[in-house]
């Protein structure tokens, strides 16, 4: 939980849409954003996970149930949130899944369902948020990976798709500069949600993979979704002004080891 009490109200008047935001790392940005004074959207499937997201977030939290792979649902939803609640100020696309397997194991199904979570949700709702910014500006900011730098095995499509999440930034940057809308990504490495859950479950020994990947940084632990929304708030806030297409490591300095 946050320290709210001592806390600057740095996002104060402003307006973040979060996606993912009844679970881990979404969950946890709102209530950090929520914390730094801002109204937050809360958008996710699961409506009772979303609204015990919105109680933490100090009256500042309104829920949407949606599902973001859902295009005809975003295309009739988004226009009435907006109204409803405000142009955003800030965006959060913390919605994503793993798929695991290696590429020749997957099936085309699979692999659509995980760029569809993953990368085509960012399109889909940016056809409604990104036209509403134009005029005043933002921060959006991505959730990629460290498998945006590095590849697991087994994980192809989840790989593939963060690897995209970052060239996206990068291209979403330089289209936003004109505008004022800042673009950049947080990369995770291990953060003990239960996406990362998931895919450890999906090992051979998940106590093992788990103990496997807390020792694997040096700060010898994993991460928790509260390190995250430390450095998502960060470019969510003016403090990050001069900042866009940018990538910051949250991974314990997991991609700065030189494995021995």
């Amino acid at each position: 939980m946050f320290e709210k009490e001592r806390r600057e109200m740095r996002l104060e008047n402003q307006v973040a849409y979060i996606t993912g935001a009844s679970s881990g790392i979404g969950f946890a940005a709102a209530q950090r954003i929520a914390a730094d004074g801002a109204t937050v959207v809360l958008i996710g499937r699961n409506t009772s996970r979303l609204s015990e997201a919105a109680n933490q977030c100090d009256g500042r939290g309104h829920i949407v149930e949606l599902d973001v792979t859902n295009r005809q649902a975003i295309d009739e939803l988004m226009p009435q949130v907006i109204t409803k609640y405000g142009k955003p100020d800030i965006v959060v696309h913390s919605a994503g899944e793993t798929v695991l397997g290696a590429l020749h194991e997957l099936t085309e199904a699979q692999w659509d369902q995980q760029f569809d979570s993953n990368v085509k949700s960012i399109y889909y709702l940016n056809k409604h948020l990104w036209p509403e910014m134009e005029g005043v500006g933002g921060s959006i900011v991505m959730i990629a990976s460290t498998a945006s730098f590095g590849a697991f095995p087994g994980d192809a499509a989840y790989v593939a798709s963060k690897g995209a999440v970052l060239a996206l930034t990068k291209a979403m940057a330089l289209d936003g500069a004109k505008f004022g809308i800042r673009v950049n990504a947080v990369c995770p490495g291990f953060i003990l949600t239960p996406n990362l859950q998931g895919y450890f479950d999906g090992q051979a020994s998940p106590d093992d993979a788990a103990r496997g990947a807390g020792s694997a940084a040096p700060l010898n632990r994993l991460g928790t979704p509260e390190d995250v929304a430390g450095a998502v708030a960060f470019f969510a806030s003016s403090d990050s002004s001069f900042i866009t297409g940018a990538s910051l490591l949250v991974d314990g300095g997991l991609m700065a080891k030189v494995p021995v």
